[in-house]
C-alpha cells in the first residue's frame, strides 16, 4: 500500500510539473513572418544591455495567439482588454529576478528595471511568455545624436501603434515587427511619438 501511494504521490508530482510548464508561459506564438518594410526588418544594432533593447537571444518576443487582426475590436481597441490578459505582480517580479541573472547585468537590483513586454499587451503580445519579457533598464541610453532614450519612449511608442493599428492605418502585425525588431528605430521612423 505504500509503495502504490508513493507512485502515485511521484505521478502526480510528475503532472503538476508539466502542467506548470506549459501553463506558466500561457498562450504564445512566435512573431508572423511575411513581407516586411525595411522598418521592420530584424535589427543589425547591438543588443543588449545598455543598449536599450532586449538582447533578442533570450529576448525575441511573442505573440498572444487568440489576437488577429479580425478581432483587434474587441480585444486591443477594447477598452481595459490588457487588464483581463496582465499576468499577477509576483510572476513578473521572479521572471525580473531571473532574467536579470541570465542577461548578465552587472547591477542586479531589481528596483532599476522593469519587466517589460518587448511586443507589449496592448498589440496582442504573449502575456507571461519569457521570450517576450524582458528586464528593461530604467535609466536612460543616450544615442549617437545625444538624444536620451527611456522606457517611456517606448510606452509612448506603444500607445501610437495601437492608435495607429486600431484606426485601421497599420496592419496588427506590422506594428508586432516593428516594435519587436528595434524598437528604438521604430520609434525614431514614426517621429518620436
Amino acid at each position: 500500500m505504500k509503495r502504490w501511494v508513493v507512485l502515485a504521490t511521484a505521478a502526480l508530482a510528475i503532472v503538476a510539473v508539466l502542467a506548470l510548464v506549459y501553463w506558466l508561459p500561457g498562450p504564445r506564438a512566435a512573431l508572423p513572418s511575411g513581407p516586411q518594410s525595411s522598418a521592420s526588418q530584424p535589427s543589425t544594432a547591438p543588443d543588449g544591455p545598455g543598449t536599450g533593447l532586449p538582447d533578442h537571444r533570450h529576448t525575441p518576443g511573442s505573440i498572444n495567439p487568440a489576437v488577429s487582426q479580425a478581432n483587434i475590436d474587441t480585444t486591443i481597441c477594447k477598452s481595459g482588454w490588457t487588464k483581463t490578459v496582465r499576468p499577477p505582480s509576483a510572476y513578473t517580479s521572479a521572471l525580473k529576478i531571473a532574467q536579470i541573472i541570465e542577461y548578465g547585468y552587472a547591477d542586479r537590483d531589481p528596483r532599476h528595471y522593469q519587466e517589460d513586454h518587448l511586443v507589449p499587451l496592448e498589440l496582442g503580445g504573449a502575456p507571461r511568455d519569457p521570450a517576450n519579457l524582458w528586464p528593461q533598464p530604467n535609466e536612460d541610453v543616450t544615442l549617437p545624436d545625444g538624444t536620451a532614450v527611456s522606457s517611456d519612449d517606448k510606452d509612448n511608442l506603444e500607445d501610437y501603434l495601437r492608435r495607429e493599428v486600431c484606426d485601421r492605418s497599420m496592419a496588427l502585425v506590422d506594428a508586432q515587427r516593428l516594435i519587436a525588431g528595434d524598437w528604438i528605430a521604430a520609434w525614431q521612423a514614426a517621429g518620436r511619438p
